[in-house]
């Protein structure tokens, strides 16, 4: 089945209403001594989210939000895939498809939509598994299978000569879909850590080779393996398990959320609500617990390989890369696995959430890079 269906996002009353009932009978953990984020999402901090959750957040403005951008559905090797699909009224308008992350979804991209078709048709698919594309029918839906469906995807809607960018997971799907389709993809861009990352520890030579900067990403890596590598163990190797409690506790799912939006945005000694809208933060987190899709996207997330493993074969597509602060991308290894043509560092701005973080930022990025490439 080829076909493309219009999809427009219209959740039953009755499920809104279960949420609150949810909420509203939530079982509070006892805080833990002190209640800091140094043992996990501290209790205080996350009432005052889910009592905005429960009588202020309004889940149909931001429903009406999403639809004002078109969607569809199709079903490709098996699996129902949600898109987002906004034409440019630009006559040369390139084509770019836009793959987001894990704990992300496509509203990540939802600041970023009107500019960027400025000069792009865009098309913002949910990835195998997350949100409106899931749940999954069967396994196997590693950053491979991912780009390969994104290059039937663009087949499918016309388009032959595209760029491809993403970031977190999708930085390893957009280079990946320039090594299956590289007659097709023009450019690719991402945001974070394209991979191989640096692997610790790092032999004393290895170090001295590197900047003051690089030797500072070094130890942050060596933090997150260390301290945070927790959860891609659990997500990767128990996701069922996992999956009862975060689908069947919305504050059990978005505390499983926040504490990564707070690890991972910028700065990340500051509460994540003070950095995003909360209402940002809960319509990422809605659309997880609405779908149900807490454990599909844990177990397709970390089929990935968190950029861990070795380099895959380097891509011959022109690629750019932008490293905000809280990145931790150094050039050497990159290289290893990908035609680097852009390299582009900011200090002092921006988080693993690039298009929420610093739209405009991210906008001028890629624009930049793609118009060279047109």
């Amino acid at each position: 089945m080829t076909t493309i269906d219009e999809f427009r996002i219209d959740i039953p009353q009755e499920r809104l209403d279960d949420l609150r009932r949810r909420l509203d009978a939530t079982n509070w953990p006892p805080p833990l001594p002190g209640d800091g984020w140094d043992t996990g999402v501290p209790v205080g901090w996350l009432r005052g989210l889910v009592d905005h959750w429960r009588t202020g957040y309004d889940w149909r403005a931001a429903e009406r939000r999403l639809n004002h951008f078109p969607q569809f559905t199709t079903e490709i090797d098996g699996q129902r895939i949600h898109f987002l699909h906004v034409r440019s009224t630009r006559p040369d308008a390139l084509p770019l498809i836009l793959t987001h992350g894990w704990p992300g979804s496509v509203a990540e991209f939802l600041d970023v939509l009107e500019p960027l078709s400025a000069d792009f048709h865009l098309v913002v698919p949910s990835l195998p598994g997350f949100g409106f594309s899931g749940p999954v029918a069967d396994a196997g839906w590693d950053a491979d299978r991912v780009a390969r469906t994104w290059a039937e995807l663009m087949r499918r809607l016309g388009y032959h000569r595209y760029g491809a960018q993403g970031g977190d997971i999708g930085a390893g799907v957009a280079p990946q879909l320039g090594r299956v389709a590289p007659d097709r993809v023009v450019g690719v861009h991402v945001n974070g850590d394209p991979g191989p990352m640096a692997q610790p520890p790092l032999t004393d030579a290895e170090l001295a080779a590197l900047t003051d900067a690089e030797r500072d990403r070094v130890r942050r890596i060596e933090a997150f393996l260390r301290e945070e590598f927790g959860y891609i163990s659990i997500q990767s190797t128990r996701p069922q398990t996992l999956a009862y409690g975060l689908v069947d506790s919305p504050v059990g799912q978005l505390a499983w959320i926040m504490d990564k939006f707070r690890e991972w945005t910028y700065p990340r000694a500051t509460d994540p609500d003070r950095i995003l809208d909360r209402d940002v933060l809960l319509t990422n987190a809605t659309i997880y617990w609405l779908t149900g899709t807490a454990g599909t996207a844990a177990y397709v997330g970390y089929h990935q390989g968190a950029g861990f493993g070795p380099a895959p074969a380097r891509t011959p597509v022109p690629t750019a890369v932008l490293v905000l602060a809280h990145d931790v991308a150094i050039r050497r290894y990159a290289e290893q696995a990908h035609t680097i043509v852009r390299w582009t560092e900011v200090a002092g701005r921006g988080g693993h959430f690039a298009a929420l973080e610093e739209p405009e930022l991210f906008v001028a990025d890629v624009r930049a890079f793609f118009a060279s490439l047109r």
